[in-house]
């Protein structure tokens, strides 16, 4: 077996989920949770230094998936020509076991019913079987994604398959390589602190804000999307960490 995998360059992303609602249709997938292509949204930092993150995941198709080894009524396999992490829902039983296993958040459910079955990313192999790559990878319009042999992209873009916030890689081994983001560069000259006083005041209905601190510090729970996080307790928590108003 021959084990393909993901590449995402976490520079080229802005979150426009053209991956994720072009894998919903494809597969048929109603909006809401059921996201097999996940974009997690956070941010860093405060004005004038804040970042925007976007990571945009599916599964890891692990090489020893957490999620195959705890399904107890086999409905978990991987198989054996692209090393992608199946579902077979004729056997899965809604016991959430595999989402309990995966590190990563992986398995999906449309709703926190129980019972309701788990789906997940199937790599696409019924598009690789025809010779064409995954439809998030195609539907990416600044190409983050690359996809292929394992081997292949580690040759191409190294071994990294973690970035802030992630699991430990060490654990499943998956099949996802990933461009941590570039050091920031400011590309256009301007002044902070006049752009801090010029935005502070709004002519007649008063100031923005009133000291620069009022920038920088924050309320805990005011920044809701502050960290990378793939589990979650809920499909609201997990519609709050992804939702936009399209997937």
């Amino acid at each position: 077996m021959t084990q393909y995998g993901f590449f995402f360059d976490m520079n080229r992303c802005y979150a426009c989920q053209a991956c994720s609602i072009a894998c919903k249709d494809w597969n048929g997938l109603e909006p809401g949770a059921e996201k097999w292509m996940t974009v997690y949204e956070w941010e860093q930092g405060t004005f004038p230094t804040i970042r925007l993150n976007a990571l945009a995941f599916s599964c890891g198709h692990c090489t020893d998936p957490a999620c195959v080894k705890v399904c107890e009524s086999g409905a978990l396999y991987k198989e054996d020509e692209f090393g992608a992490v199946l579902v077979d829902q004729d056997k899965c039983t809604g016991c959430r076991k595999c989402y309990e296993a995966c590190p990563y958040g992986a398995p999906k459910f449309a709703s926190d019913e129980l019972g309701v079955k788990m789906s997940k990313c199937t790599m696409c192999v019924d598009r690789l079987a025809e010779g064409m790559q995954p439809i998030c990878t195609m539907s990416c319009p600044l190409r983050a994604f690359d996809f292929g042999p394992l081997e292949e992209l580690i040759e191409k873009y190294g071994d990294v398959r973690y970035c802030i916030g992630m699991p430990s890689p060490d654990d499943t081994d998956p099949a996802y390589i990933i461009w941590n983001p570039r050091e920031k560069k400011q590309l256009i000259p301007y002044d902070a602190q006049e752009a801090i006083a010029l935005n502070q005041q709004r002519g007649d209905l008063g100031t923005m804000f009133e000291s620069e601190e009022d920038l920088k510090t924050f309320d805990e729970g005011t920044i809701r999307r502050n960290e990378l996080k793939m589990k979650h307790d809920s499909v609201i928590d997990l519609m709050r960490a992804t939702r936009n108003d399209m997937a």
